[in-house]
C-alpha cells in the first residue's frame, strides 16, 4: 500500500531549512505562516525534513483541517535539495514522489529497498 501524494499535485513547496521533528501539525503551520510567508490554508503541499534528513514532514490544508504525513527512513538519508539560495523551493508532484522513492532528484539515482522480517 501507498499513501503519498499524486504526482499531478500541481505544485509542492518544499522548506530547504531543516525543522525540529518534535513540531506538529499546528507549529508546522504557524512557520509556513510566518517564515516561509506562505497561506498554511491554501491548500498547497509543505514539506519538511530534519537535520539528518532521515525524515520527512509533509503538510497540506483539506478543507475543515490540517493534514500531516511523515516518513522516517530506517537508513539512508533523503537527497534534499541544497542548490537554490531561496528558503522555499517548488516542486512537482513526480518530483515529490522521486524525492521519496530516495531519488537526488539532479542525478536520479534511488536508495536501496530494505526487506526486514522483524522489529525485534
Amino acid at each position: 500500500m501507498r499513501l503519498r501524494p499524486s504526482d499531478e499535485v500541481p505544485v509542492v513547496y518544499l522548506c530547504r531549512e531543516p525543522v525540529d521533528f518534535r513540531k506538529g501539525l499546528h507549529a508546522l503551520a504557524v512557520l509556513v505562516e510566518s517564515q516561509l510567508r506562505h497561506d498554511p490554508f491554501s491548500a498547497q503541499l509543505y514539506v519538511f525534513c530534519n537535520r539528518q534528513r532521515k525524515g520527512i514532514k509533509m503538510l497540506f490544508w483539506e478543507r475543515n483541517g490540517f493534514c500531516l504525513w511523515q516518513k522516517k527512513l530506517e537508513r539512508d538519508r533523503f537527497h534534499w535539495p541544497m542548490v537554490s539560495s531561496e528558503v522555499v523551493i517548488q516542486l512537482s508532484g513526480q518530483e515529490l514522489n522521486w524525492l521519496l522513492d530516495g531519488y537526488d532528484i539532479g542525478a536520479m539515482k534511488p536508495h536501496k529497498k530494505l526487506c526486514f522480517s522483524s522489529v525485534l
